[in-house]
């Protein structure tokens, strides 16, 4: 009964009013005062940020913040992918003919993951990521590998939870979020950066401007709050990092997997 009584009011609190208007108190300067109070609340660590707290002119800003040169160096071998964001891993492993299995006791299709895209025939029988940022986490969004963007889509959709409950509890939200999805060729294959929206997300945007051709570490998008990225790699390409496991936390731009050479 209580569960139910919790999925009806995530099921109201969903509604993209309710993000709007978290979303414009979050850009305002009224918002303002509250950053130091919700840095510290999380433990961010504020010497990692581009600007001192006070140059912030919102909690957005803050949010959405960059960091300084060196905080997160990105892996430099060749043919390897990295992680697009700071973020635990939720979900992760091989694509069962286009079936993701078993995230938070849910099952997932690439078909309405990627809104039917022809291209989710790429990868059927390939790897995933969930990477999950909490409000803890660095909110930009870089590019895991160095590539050309060969198709954008926005899919529009619901704004539930991605937190633990959201996963769990709710009807397959990883789907039915909004999202924006970025395919991006590189030299040993394509995959799929998929953003996946969340409550209170006003919005997920990329950065301005945006190239044709990203850089390996290069910023991709940001959300305003936390989300997920559900990163995928083409059939047969990727042998993921042994030690990688659900739970474990990554940072932007450490190591991943590494690309199979072509045959």
């Amino acid at each position: 009964m209580k569960m139910k009584l919790f999925r009806s009011l995530t099921e109201l609190s969903s509604r993209k009013a309710v993000s709007r208007m978290t979303g414009a108190f979050a850009k305002s300067r009224a918002s303002r005062p509250l950053i130091p109070r919700f840095a510290k609340s999380y433990g961010i660590r504020t010497q990692d940020a581009e600007k001192q707290l006070h140059e912030y002119e919102s909690l957005n800003d803050f949010f959405t913040r960059r960091l300084k040169p060196g905080p997160r160096p990105v892996h430099e071998a060749e043919g390897v992918l990295v992680s697009p964001v700071d973020a635990l891993i939720t979900g992760m492993g091989p694509i069962r003919e286009g079936l993701i299995l078993n995230v938070k006791g849910q099952d997932y299709t690439i078909e309405e993951l990627l809104n039917h895209n022809p291209r989710l025939i790429n990868y059927m029988n390939g790897f995933y990521y969930v990477l999950y940022l909490s409000p803890t986490d660095y909110h930009r969004i870089h590019s895991p590998v160095t590539g050309e963007i060969v198709e954008k889509e926005h899919v529009a959709g619901k704004v539930y939870p991605v937190n633990e409950f959201g996963l769990r509890h709710m009807r397959r939200v990883l789907s039915r979020n909004e999202r924006l999805i970025t395919y991006v060729q590189h030299e040993l294959g394509e995959i799929a950066v998929v953003k996946v929206g969340a409550l209170n997300v006003s919005s997920i945007r990329y950065v301005s401007p945006l190239p044709d051709r990203l850089e390996r570490g290069g910023e991709l998008a940001y959300f305003e709050f936390g989300s997920t990225v559900v990163l995928l790699t083409e059939n047969g390409t990727l042998k993921s990092r042994s030690d990688l496991e659900v739970g474990s936390k990554v940072k932007m731009g450490e190591l991943l997997g590494t690309f199979k050479p072509r045959a």
